[in-house]
Order: structure tokens, then C-alpha cells, then sequence
């Protein structure tokens, strides 16, 4: 099929084919155009089409332009209008007409002999743009769905990382090393160091976030970390802390199982959860069955599917909130998430005043990201149910959880822990009708009233789903987090954003070369 391109404005292209029309804007979007009424293309050629603002509005714009220009000109005595719209793209072809040529003969068409053969076209133009649109739709979902999928799933690469260091665990002493060695226990509860605590079962992400840190520190000898994971991961996390010291850092690894304060009694509400059918159900279940996806838009879809992640009923993503009663002996720590990279000297953090308040965290309700710093609790609420509406302000700005400042001796003076086991059994009561997503809803509850706003430039966020992050601002942020779905370890990260953590993979030790994780990210 041949095709020839005409400008039509501010470098914009459009294009005739044989049988239908097409906008090409920037080389990199297609878009059939509907030449129809202003109805017809007004609401099938635009924004909604991606469900975002792009360069097709303007391009919209200029067509209309082109229509309004020519729409009250008289058409020339000497002019031989085709006999329809084929025979119309023909003359094109030959003649290379500009597009308000094409505007002019249209118009021509209506008016005259050639209305019943343009109609016809009208009629044909919007059927296909009904099922693209339709296709577009589908195909759009099930892109989330395999995202989801992928997302959820552990990358063979980090499963063999994980059995292979739990095999050196048992076959190797220098594997089973305490850690810390003996003669640095007393730090681990020692006030006057800089207390990291990280929860995580990936053994390679714990990697990074220790490397990032002890290598962006100005103090690395005042570091230590405590590094908490379940029962299966805890050989194999141990081996590779063993195998890797952070020197000059001090790290200590603590499975759930080795902890005498997490048991049933202490934990009541997520054991509840853990256990609850409709809770497996909801997380592990049928993402799609009875889902109407004519009634949402990708991106709602797609957050609902991330309220779906199984890692929202696991207890190491709910340790946070027993941090105070794990660490008896601490007075301040920050804690981070495993899907972060630091990349300044962190140990300010604990010079901050916090004015008394528990929780030193970035507010998500303001910043140059509209996207991901829009965040209200009406983000996170459903404010129908009667609770909800009567306790919170919609409007009331959100915070992260990732890279946070927690004050031990303040939190130990409040009820937080209560309240969040409280609104857990009301949402559990509601079946999970107050608010889907994790462990953030829950807090935001827990930690009204203690929450000290700190600088954004401690905590940047939106790296695993904002595809269109500024990366000058990354470059200058002092902790950059990965929360989405894109994790830079999994095939799906974003390919510009991942450099950023993987410069602290260490591809020259031989259990990551022999995983093959160098060729899978």
C-alpha cells in the first residue's frame, strides 16, 4: 500500500492510505483518523484515546483549523469533485494535494453529488474507530494483567540466588558466620550509631539498599543494620551477609522466627489476615472474574490490581508497625523499604526534630510530579462507608512509607499499634470494603496526629510506575524508590530508571555471574 504524508501544522504529519486515514504525531503515535462529524472526531481522535494529555490534542486542533478555514469558501467553478471518497485518496495520490486541499474537497463532497458515498465513509470511519478503540481497551487490560502477573511472580534468576546461597548456608561454616561477630553485639542496641531497619525476603534488593548506603555515607563505620526475613529466606539471606561483609557497617539478620515477641498473641489481626479465606481469595483469586472493565480506565484498573499484591497480607510487610516492640532498646532508626537505592549520607536523618512526633516522613500531596505527588487520603479511602467519612478528611495530604525516621521513645508513649490493630479488624469486619491497598491506609489512620512533614528531598518516589520520571531529579534525590510494579530487578522495570540500581549489583560475585541476574536485568 502506498502513502504519502502532508503537512498539516506545527510539524505534524497526515497521511492518506487506500481505505482510511492516518495521523502520524512525532513518529512514534498512530492514530486512524474518523473523518466524520465534529462529534465523531472530537470524541474518538484526542487525550481520551490514551487516557492522557499528548501531542494529538494539538493535532486535533489544527485539523479543525483547517475545516473552519475552508468551510465558508466557495468552491471554484472549475473544480472536478470524485464520485467518492476512494476516488477522492486517488486524486490525492496523483496530485499531492495539501491537506487544505483535502479539507476543501471534502467539504465539496457533502454539499454536493458525493454526500451519500462520504456518508457512507463517515459511517465506515467510525465503525473501525469503535473497534479499535474497543481493541485498544482490551488489549490495554490485558497488558496490565501480564504486568500484574509479572510483578507478583519471583524472576528465576533471584530463586536461584536464594536456593543457592541457602544450600551454602549448610555446606559452608564460613556461610554460618554470627552476625555481627561477637565483639560488636553490644552496637546493635548502642544509641550513639545510625540504626537502619530493613524487612524484606529478596536477598539481592537487600543488597542494594545496604551497598547504597554504606557507599553513599560519610560515616559507614557508624552504620548498622538490622535486617529482618521469614523463616525460608533466612539461611540464604545470612550466607550472602557472611559471604559479603558491608564493612565497615555492622549487619545483623533476624529471621521472624527468632523474634519472642512476634507470636499469635501479639499479632492477633494478621494472623487473621493471613488466614482469612476471602482475604487469600481476594489477593490470590481471579483478578478479572466479574470485574466490569467498560465502567474503569486503565489506570484505576491498574491500581486496583496493585491493591491485589499478595505482599499486602504478608507479616514482614506489616513488621513497620512493631518496630518500637522488636528494638526495645533503640530510641531512633529509619526505616526503608527494599526497593529503594540511597544515594547521599543519610545520617542528618537523625538530627532532624521531630517536634515531638513519632513519624519523620515526605508528604505526597505537593511537588512537581503531578502524578505522584497528588496523593490525598481520598486516594486511599473509600469515603461511602459511614466510618471512614465520619474519622477522615478526604482532603487531608497523604505521606510515604519507604524511607522513614521513626522516634522509638515517642512511639512507645502512644496507642499507634492499637489503633492500626483496631482499623484492620473494622476493614477485616467490612470485608475489605474501607480501603484495599496494604499496609499504607492502616497507618495513615495509626499515625494521625504524628506524622513530622521532612524535606522531599530525603524520599523520591513513583520510580516503579511513573515511566516518565525527571531524571535530573533522581539524580539529586538522597533516596530513590522504586514502589510499583516496575522493580528494576524484574524484566518490566523501566529501562532508563534501572542504571540507577544496578550500578550496586556486584556482577563479579559468583553466585550473582552464576544465577545468570547480569543477563536478566
Amino acid at each position: 500500500m502506498s502513502t504519502l504524508y502532508y503537512v498539516l501544522g506545527s510539524g505534524s504529519r497526515i497521511s492518506f492510505h487506500d481505505d482510511v486515514s492516518v495521523f502520524v504525531v512525532d513518529t512514534r503515535f498512530l492514530f486512524l483518523l474518523c473523518i466524520c462529524s465534529t462529534d465523531c472526531l472530537g470524541r474518538r481522535l484526542g487525550p481520551r484515546l490514551l487516557g492522557r494529555v499528548d501531542d494529538s490534542g494539538r493535532l486535533v486542533k489544527d485539523f479543525y483549523k483547517i475545516l473552519n478555514q475552508v468551510k465558508n469558501e466557495e468552491i471554484p467553478d472549475h473544480v472536478k469533485l470524485p464520485a467518492s471518497f476512494n476516488h477522492l485518496v486517488s486524486e490525492m495520490k496523483n496530485n499531492q494535494y495539501d491537506a487544505r486541499t483535502f479539507a476543501l474537497m471534502l467539504r465539496a463532497m457533502v454539499v454536493t453529488g458525493g454526500v451519500h458515498s462520504t456518508l457512507h465513509f463517515y459511517s465506515l470511519g467510525c465503525g473501525i474507530m469503535e473497534k479499535l478503540e474497543r481493541e485498544i481497551r482490551e488489549s490495554k487490560f490485558a497488558e496490565l494483567m501480564n504486568k500484574h502477573f509479572a510483578a507478583s511472580s519471583i524472576p528465576k534468576s533471584i530463586h536461584c540466588l536464594s536456593l543457592r546461597l541457602t544450600d551454602e548456608y549448610s555446606s559452608n561454616a564460613q556461610a554460618r558466620t554470627q552476625l555481627p561477630s561477637p565483639e560488636f553485639l553490644p552496637l546493635l542496641s548502642d544509641n550513639s550509631y545510625h540504626h537502619f531497619v530493613l524487612s524484606t525476603d529478596n536477598i539481592l534488593a537487600a543488597s542494594v539498599v545496604v551497598t547504597s548506603t554504606v557507599q553513599s555515607s560519610l560515616k559507614p563505620d557508624r552504620i548498622v543494620f538490622h535486617i529482618i526475613t521469614d523463616k525460608k529466606t533466612y539461611a540464604g539471606m545470612h550466607s550472602w551477609f557472611a559471604l559479603n561483609p558491608a564493612s565497615p557497617a555492622i549487619v545483623e539478620v533476624k529471621g521472624v522466627h527468632q523474634f519472642d515477641w512476634l507470636t499469635r498473641e501479639n499479632v492477633p489481626v494478621l494472623e487473621a489476615v493471613e488466614n482469612h479465606n476471602a482475604i487469600r481469595d481476594y489477593y490470590h483469586g481471579n483478578h478479572i472474574a466479574g470485574a466490569n472493565l467498560s465502567d474503569t480506565t486503565p489506570r484505576r484498573f491498574a491500581s486496583k490490581l496493585q491493591a491485589r499484591s499478595p505482599k499486602y497480607i504478608s507479616l514482614l510487610n506489616h513488621l513497620r508497625i512493631y518496630i518500637p516492640e522488636l528494638f526495645p532498646n533503640l530510641d531512633k532508626v529509619v526505616f526503608l523499604d527494599d526497593d529503594v537505592v540511597i544515594q547521599h549520607d543519610l545520617s542528618p536523618l537523625w538530627d532532624i526534630d521531630l517536634k515531638g512526633k513519632v513519624n519523620g516522613a515526605v508528604e505526597t500531596c505537593k511537588g512537581e510530579d503531578e502524578w505522584v505527588m497528588s496523593k490525598h487520603l481520598k486516594n486511599y479511602f473509600n469515603f461511602s462507608h459511614p466510618l471512614i467519612a465520619k474519622n477522615l478528611d478526604p482532603d487531608e495530604c497523604a505521606w510515604a512509607y519507604g524511607m522513614n525516621i521513626f522516634d522509638l521513645h515517642a512511639w512507645r508513649d502512644t496507642n499507634i499499634r492499637e489503633t492500626y490493630h483496631s482499623w484492620m479488624k473494622e476493614n477485616l469486619k467490612s470485608n475489605l470494603t474501607m480501603w484495599k491497598l496494604g499496609t499504607l491506609p492502616p497507618a495513615l489512620i495509626a499515625f494521625k496526629g504524628h506524622v513530622h512533614p521532612i524535606d522531599p528531598f530525603w524520599h523520591m518516589l513513583g520510580l516503579g510506575y511513573q515511566n516518565n520520571t525527571n531524571i535530573e531529579s533522581v539524580k539529586k534525590a538522597a533516596v530513590i524508590h522504586y514502589n510499583g510494579q516496575s522493580k528494576p530487578w524484574l524484566e518490566i522495570g523501566f529501562e532508563h530508571l534501572r542504571p540507577f540500581w544496578t550500578k550496586y549489583v556486584n556482577y563479579s560475585n559468583d553466585f550473582i555471574r552464576n544465577c545468570h541476574i547480569l543477563d536478566s536485568v
